[in-house]
């Protein structure tokens, strides 16, 4: 394959020996599928970073592990990608570690691989659960630092979170669903894609308060475990709508909307009010078709530029701040849609 990079360029980029690399590139053998499928994806984020592999100064590698739906990862690359040449005084070079689903003990490996080979630090999206915490505890002790991304790791021992507060988010939501349905009856499903993340589980707090506060006479109807995917998605909801054929709006936590409005469609069914999550290009498209009636968005450049100044400060090449702030829920209705929005 023809690329003007360096072997040892490529193995950096892809976290792998320069004999690896050497025998992928010249088609030697003796290596797995896989193996040679992060060399060639390492080519390729180096093309889209070349600005990056150019400059000269003080280089940080920075590891992304995420676990969600392709829709999302494919977002927060474009978000880091754009914001990778503003970031001095240092070089921010990134690697990707993305997964839609999968055991947990799957992206434990992929934490320790990179705790054992060393990075300058890890943006991380993953659920909240014992393993996990283990293995950022492991990160820290080999002395790199950890940014939850999104959804936070609180008893862990990573260094920052960035993201929006989802309690708020959720009574927002909340408040949103209220007013739009007024008087009319119905119940409200509510779609988690996990019960392990710890963004969605405080969403659906803040909005479970928030509508038994302001309206204890919805019911409301709980789905989970569809991962944000499309396929399991579709049967949850749709087996929940079988169930109760009172269900008149839906508070998306999780993703998979395509797969929600199409069981609707499916049974004829209406949807009065919709509220979702992030500006994904699903999202996006949805909502200009007027099938979401709003989107809680959070600027995903700007929290990947928090995310990776805390690596910067952690180092040293920034100066001290003080706590990271929630990041600004903006609620994006199909006539406000930033100019910058998927397409």
């Amino acid at each position: 394959m023809g690329h003007p990079f360096p072997i040892r360029e490529i193995a950096r980029q892809a976290g792998l020996s320069e004999a690896t690399v050497d025998r992928v590139l010249n088609g030697r053998g003796g290596v797995r599928e896989s193996t040679a499928r992060e060399v060639h994806q390492a080519v390729a984020d180096l093309d889209r970073q070349r600005t990056q592999v150019r400059l000269v100064g003080r280089t940080f590698m920075v590891d992304l592990v995420m676990q969600a739906p392709e829709r999302f990862t494919t977002a927060i690359r474009a978000a880091l990608e754009a914001e990778l040449p503003a970031l001095h005084p240092a070089v921010l070079r990134s690697r990707f570690h993305f997964r839609e689903t999968g055991p947990v003990g799957e992206l434990v490996r992929t934490l320790d691989r990179i705790a054992r080979r060393g990075s300058q630090g890890v943006i991380l999206k993953a659920p909240d659960v014992p393993e996990v915490t283990a293995a950022v505890g492991r990160l820290a002790a080999a002395g790199i630092p950890v940014v939850t991304l999104v959804t936070d790791l609180p008893s862990s021992a990573r260094l920052a979170y960035v993201g929006i507060d989802d309690r708020a988010a959720g009574a927002t939501a909340a408040y949103l669903m209220g007013q739009w349905l007024g008087q009319r009856p119905g119940n409200i499903l509510t779609s988690l894609s996990s019960g392990f993340f710890r963004n969605e589980e405080e969403r659906e707090m803040g909005f479970r308060s928030a509508m038994r506060a302001r309206h204890p006479e919805r019911t409301l109807v709980e789905i989970a475990e569809g991962q944000g995917l499309d396929a399991t998605q579709y049967d949850l909801v749709r087996a929940a709508l079988e169930r109760d054929p009172d269900i008149r709006a839906v508070y998306s936590i999780g993703g998979g909307n395509i797969a929600t409005l199409r069981a609707f469609d499916d049974l004829g069914r209406d949807c009065a009010v919709f509220v979702a999550h992030d500006l994904d290009h699903d999202n996006t498209r949805l909502l200009r078709e007027h099938r979401l009636s709003a989107v809680l968005h959070h600027d995903l450049r700007q929290d990947v530029r928090e995310a990776c100044h805390t690596v910067m400060r952690a180092h040293g090449a920034l100066p001290p701040a003080g706590p990271t702030l929630p990041s600004a829920i903006q609620v994006v209705t199909p006539y406000n849609m930033p100019a910058q929005a998927a397409v």
